[in-house]
Parts: structure tokens; C-alpha cells; sequence
């Protein structure tokens, strides 16, 4: 089976109330690796939790596109063993025009060779607007990856992709091995979820009508996103288990994608 990893954002509220607890019930689960999110300012307690588990975490979110200071970042990931620091998150009203594209990928390849220096890789999780907004009728998306240094990863959320009208086998499959990981998740991709957006500020202010369609999101391969066909075009990529809300309970959700891909994803 590939590297299975979860993102532990799916879990905030648990880790949130008692992150020990809930890191040590992702790997009573089954996982091995985790993803972790905001990592800076917990590196300390995500280092015990770490240890105390075995839990390994080759990719992590954190904002660095927008930081003053990138130094804590890769000091912090290099403390947690990170290999891959993904910044998460550049809002829709910045990926307006071929500028604004242009500005992002200049800043991300500095990024990219600040990481190099410290021995890791950076790179850029998308959502539904990279695929939505256009330029002379591309994607911004294609015109952000065009300008992009060949050592820049890229994390392929896979459900937003698909949400933005992207087939996403066939963006893994141009992308190939670029992709270094991929967000596995799915669900429901039409309706408000197409065009409800977060706030310009932060990825965690949504809309009424996003909330509702983020809790439609269910465990891997029983929603309309094609799973099989996605890990069959990625198959170097680190599978990571994702939800960005869940209706039911989120332990169990990551439990039954954990299994789904253990008979799947071959």
C-alpha cells in the first residue's frame, strides 16, 4: 500500500480539547503518518505526541506565502522531521489576473529555494478557485504551475479539483511526479459547494452554504469523486486522508477511508 498519511486538520476540534488523546487515536486507528497543520506553534507538543506514538509526518500546512519570518517554519519542520512544508491556502480574490498569478509563483519559488537551503521541499495546496478562475480561458492553475520552479512540489487536493470542473486523473497524470502528495477525500461537488467560497482572510470563515456542503463530505469511494481513478494516476503521491467537516463522527470517517484504501489503493 503507498504512504497513507491523515491530515490532522479533520480533527481540530478533537485536538483542540486534548491533542495527546487525539493524535494517540490516530494511530490506535491504523495510520502511520500524519499531516499536520499550523505545526509552528505547537512543535513542541506535536514532537511528544510523536514520540509517544511512532507517528511519522512527512508533509505539513503552514502559511508561508504571507510570513515575514520563514525561519521558525523551517526550524519547526525540521524538529518535527517534516520533509514537504505545504502553504495551504492563497484566497480567490488573489488569483484574479495573469499579475496576480505571476506575483504568487515568483514568491513561491523563493520559498522553494529558502526550503532547498534548510533541506526540504515547498510547495502549494489547492482548492476549487484555482481550477474556477481563468485567464484567456486557462485556468489560473495552469498558469501558476507553468511559472513555477522545477524543484516546487505541489499537494493535490483532489475533491477540490474535482469541485472546480477539473478532472483531476488528468491534471495528476500532466503533473506527474511534481505531485508529491494528494488530498483524498469526497463527496458531494455540486450545488453550493461550486460556488460558495471562504472568506478572503481565512480558509476556516465560511459561508452558511459552505459549511453545509463541506458536511456533506464522506469517508473515501462513497461519493461522486473518482477516487480509483485519482490514485491510479498518482501513484507516487502520499495519500492523505482529508475532511474539511464531517457530519458524522470524523474518528470513524478517517477510520472507513483508512480501510477503503487499504482495499483499493494497491
Amino acid at each position: 500500500m503507498p504512504t497513507t498519511s491523515v491530515q490532522l486538520y479533520s480533527l481540530r476540534d478533537a485536538i483542540a480539547d486534548d491533542l495527546d488523546k487525539a493524535i494517540a487515536r490516530v494511530r490506535e486507528i491504523g495510520y502511520e503518518n500524519v499531516e499536520p497543520y499550523a505545526f509552528v506553534e505547537r512543535a513542541a507538543d506535536l514532537e511528544k505526541a510523536f514520540a509517544a506514538t511512532g507517528l511519522k509526518a512527512p508533509s505539513g500546512h503552514v502559511a508561508v506565502i504571507d510570513a515575514e519570518d520563514t525561519a521558525p517554519i523551517w526550524d519547526a519542520a525540521e524538529r518535527l522531521g517534516i520533509q514537504t512544508v505545504i502553504d495551504p491556502f492563497i484566497p480567490t480574490d488573489r488569483w484574479q489576473t495573469a499579475d496576480d498569478v505571476a506575483k504568487i509563483a515568483e514568491r513561491v519559488n523563493e520559498l522553494t529555494a529558502e526550503a532547498s537551503a534548510r533541506g526540504l521541499q515547498f510547495g502549494y495546496h489547492n482548492h476549487q478557485w484555482e481550477f474556477t478562475n481563468k485567464v484567456d480561458g486557462r485556468t489560473v492553475y495552469d498558469l501558476f504551475v507553468e511559472q513555477l520552479s522545477p524543484e516546487t512540489v505541489l499537494e493535490v487536493d483532489t475533491f477540490w479539483a474535482t469541485v472546480g470542473g477539473a478532472d483531476a486523473p488528468a491534471v495528476l497524470r500532466a503533473l506527474g511526479d511534481r505531485v508529491v502528495a494528494i488530498h483524498v477525500k469526497d463527496g458531494k461537488v455540486d450545488g453550493d459547494i461550486l460556488t460558495a467560497l471562504p472568506s478572503s482572510e481565512s480558509a476556516l470563515v465560511v459561508p452558511e452554504a459552505l459549511q453545509r456542503a463541506f458536511e456533506n463530505q464522506t469517508p473515501a469511494g462513497q461519493g461522486d469523486v473518482n477516487v480509483p481513478g485519482i490514485l491510479a494516476a498518482a501513484p507516487q503521491a502520499i495519500r492523505v486522508v482529508e475532511f474539511d467537516a464531517y457530519s458524522g463522527d470524523v474518528f470513524q470517517g478517517i477510520t472507513e477511508s483508512l480501510e477503503w484504501l487499504k482495499a483499493n489503493d494497491k
